[in-house]
C-alpha cells in the first residue's frame, strides 16, 4: 500500500469548516506535532526526491513516532512504513549514525477528520501558514495522478478559495526558511484548485 495525498494553502479557515460540515465532515481537537525531517547525506534541497528514502522523527503529546516515506511518481506519492519508538534523542543519534542528516524542523497543529477512505488533515505550519491535505491509501499499482486529481476535485467542488502546491512541508518550511516564496499569497480560488502549483514536485 502507498500513500497519495494533495495539499492546498487555505484562505479561510471558518469558510472551510462550514464547508466541511455541510459534508457532515467533522474535524477533531487541536493536536501539536513537533516533526524533524532527515535526508540521505549527499542530497540537497533542490535534488529530486523521487525513489529517495527520507525520515521523519514526530513527537505528538510525549509519544515519538518514527517515519520513511520514499517517493513514487511525486512527491506525495509515497511508499510509508512507521513504528513508535520510545526514546527520541536515542533515534535520532541513530538515525545520523545511518548516514542521514537533520533538515528542517516542521511545527504544525493538526485537526483530523475523515470522509470515506480519505483522511483530512487542517494543518497550522509555524513559519507558513495553513493547509489542508488529504490522504488515502491505495494498492501499489494504483495510478497516483488519478487518485490526485480526484482529491483535488473534491477539495474543488467545498468551493472555497485555496491554493494547490505539490511541494511537502519540508521543502515549504525551508524556502520560509531561506525567503523564497513557494506558495502562491495571492487570494486565488479554487477553480484552479484542480491544478498544480507551478513549483517544482521536489
Amino acid at each position: 500500500m502507498r500513500e497519495v495525498e494533495v495539499k492546498f494553502s487555505v484562505i479561510g479557515m471558518e469558510t472551510l469548516l462550514n464547508a466541511l460540515d455541510v459534508r457532515g465532515i467533522h474535524l477533531g481537537a487541536r493536536v501539536f506535532q513537533d516533526d524533524q525531517a532527515y535526508a540521505p547525506a549527499g542530497w540537497s534541497f533542490g535534488d529530486s526526491k523521487l525513489g529517495v528514502a527520507f525520515l521523519r522523527l514526530r513527537t505528538v503529546d510525549g509519544r515519538h513516532w518514527f517515519t520513511l516515506k520514499q517517493p513514487g511518481v511525486n512527491a506525495q506519492d509515497c511508499l510509508e512504513y512507521e513504528t513508535e519508538v520510545l526514546d527520541r534523542e536515542q533515534m535520532h543519534q541513530a538515525i545520523l549514525r545511518m548516514g542521514y542528516w537533520a533538515t528542517v524542523r516542521v511545527a504544525k497543529s493538526r485537526r483530523t477528520g475523515r470522509h470515506g477512505e480519505v483522511s483530512l488533515c487542517l494543518d497550522e505550519v509555524e513559519g507558513v501558514g495553513t493547509f489542508l491535505e488529504l490522504e488515502r491509501m491505495v494498492p501499489d499499482d494504483a495510478p497516483a495522478a488519478v487518485v490526485q486529481e480526484e482529491l483535488a476535485a473534491f477539495v474543488a467542488s467545498l468551493g472555497i478559495e485555496a491554493v494547490r502546491t505539490a511541494e511537502t512541508y519540508d521543502t515549504l518550511v525551508r524556502a520560509a526558511q531561506e525567503g523564497v516564496v513557494r506558495v502562491p499569497s495571492s487570494r486565488a480560488s479554487t477553480d484552479a484548485a484542480s491544478t498544480a502549483a507551478t513549483s517544482s514536485p521536489v
